[in-house]
């Protein structure tokens, strides 16, 4: 991979005013900049890895700000360079100004301005970081939820990791013997009786569908879901929403067309963020107030082509009417939709969740709150979720489609196995399709590495 290795500065830490600031810097020659940056008492150095009070200054000797420095020599840094951090108030003003001074002072060393995301990808492509733990940098700062931080601290950790070299080394070791009887057949290896290849094979499969399970829940901690509450006017949306969030977040009035556009609130349920976007009521837009109202209509279409569960809200004393039936036709197939029978306070139906072959009918009160906690349960459910004491891996869609591929290819093995020993140069091919998808995530082996396995682990020779 080509990348620019000249030294890099950032402010590290996030825009905005605060306690402190950080300032990094990182690569070849950083080290030689402090005493231009730091006033430091005569032939004072600072010592690797200690934090050093002292004064930020101009050219000109001028005091920008005081601080600590801290100098973390190579290999033994976030990145595996030289980095120098300066640590001062945390001002945007000054930040700027002492940013502004590191990149005049870095001018014959090449300093310049780090690209989004630099630092964490100079610790990738020095080792010090693989693909997934990088990629956990970012998931740990934007997560939205205790349980998402630590599952994203788990994979910072390398435990995700840790699991998918375990996978690739079961699918080497396979792959070994495979490689070995078509390398030498006149040995005439009974290779899949001898080996328990179908075994091992199974086995495989089976780790692999556990990690893809809570990989797939972890995607849910990560990702989030998009709610939205669509139906027409005044059947209850903005009432379920503020039911949901637990605080009054949209006006409720009888009047129809209340709501023009979106309203986005983020909830918390069992850990996982949701977004429940309440929308326009959805009616004829010849019936429309006006032409605020036909936009919001036309906005609440386009939050329902981008939902993951759709809640469509009736008013249970008036039961189902045709216009409830064509919004239900518009409704994109692909996406679950859950019937919410609102105001049973006023219908007098008992509080239930029918699931019927359509949709999941639930039965409940906004208003009163009756009903809630069994919505927020049948959202899990609709989406998949299943609370587990097992730790969840914090994936991304990327991992997703590496793990769904990694299946696919086991699973044609499998049946490339059925053929007993007819078809072990087909075994081996979807074996190595198997270990390139799992690479994929975290970045590393490679066919170069397979050979070394082999050699050291076979007797070639005997």
């Amino acid at each position: 991979m080509h990348f620019d290795s000249s030294p890099i500065a950032a402010i590290a830490t996030a825009p905005g005013r605060g306690g402190i600031g950080v300032v990094r810097l990182s690569g070849r020659g950083v080290a030689d900049l402090i005493p231009a940056l730091c006033r430091l008492p005569a032939a004072s150095v600072l010592q690797p890895r200690h934090a050093t009070y002292t004064s930020f200054v101009q050219a000109d000797g001028s005091t920008i700000d005081q601080g600590l420095a801290i100098y973390f020599k190579a290999p033994h840094s976030y990145t595996g360079e030289d980095v120098l951090e300066l640590q001062g108030h945390g001002g945007p003003v000054v930040m700027q100004m002492l940013l502004a001074r590191c990149l005049e002072a870095g001018q014959e060393i090449g300093l310049r301005l780090a690209q989004p995301g630099e630092f964490t990808q100079r610790a990738f492509l020095n080792d010090k970081l693989d693909l997934a733990q990088a990629e956990a940098v970012a998931d740990l700062i934007d997560a939205s939820t205790e349980a998402a931080a630590k599952s994203a601290s788990q994979s910072l950790a390398g435990k995700f990791s840790q699991t998918i070299r375990e996978l690739v080394e079961q699918v080497v070791h396979l792959r070994m013997l495979v490689e070995a009887t078509l390398d030498f057949p006149e040995e005439e290896i009974d290779f899949l009786q001898k080996s328990d290849a179908r075994g091992q094979l199974q086995r495989i499969r089976d780790s692999v569908d556990n990690v893809f399970n809570q990989a797939a829940q972890g995607a849910l901690l990560r990702d989030g879901l998009n709610i939205v509450l669509a139906g027409q006017p005044n059947v209850g949306k903005s009432s379920l929403l503020n039911a949901l969030a637990g605080a009054d977040v949209a006006i409720v009035t009888p009047i129809a067309g209340t709501t023009r556009d979106k309203v986005t609130e983020t909830i918390q349920i069992e850990g996982i963020p949701v977004n429940v976007i309440d929308t326009a009521g959805i009616r004829d837009t010849e019936q429309a107030g006006d032409e605020v109202e036909r936009i919001g209509i036309a906005r609440t279409w386009g939050a329902v082509e981008g939902a993951d569960v759709i809640l469509h809200i009736l008013d249970a004393s008036l039961g189902p009417t045709l216009a409830d039936e064509q919004i239900v036709a518009r409704f994109p197939p692909d996406i679950p939709v859950m019937r919410i029978w609102n105001k049973i306070d006023l219908s007098g139906h008992k509080p239930a969740v029918d699931r019927m072959s359509d949709a999941t009918h639930i039965y409940l009160s906004a208003a009163d709150h009756i009903g809630i906690d069994v919505l927020r349960s049948e959202l899990l459910r609709a989406v998949g979720w299943q609370q587990t004491g097992e730790s969840l891996y914090l994936a991304r869609e990327r991992h997703l489609i590496a793990l769904k591929a990694a299946k696919l290819h086991l699973e044609n093995a499998a049946q490339l196995a059925a053929q007993n020993d007819q078809s072990l140069d087909l075994f081996a091919e979807e074996l190595r399709l198997t270990q390139e998808r799992l690479n994929s995530i975290t970045g590393e082996f490679t066919s170069d590495d397979l050979l070394g396995v082999i050699f050291s682990r076979f007797c070639i020779g005997k």
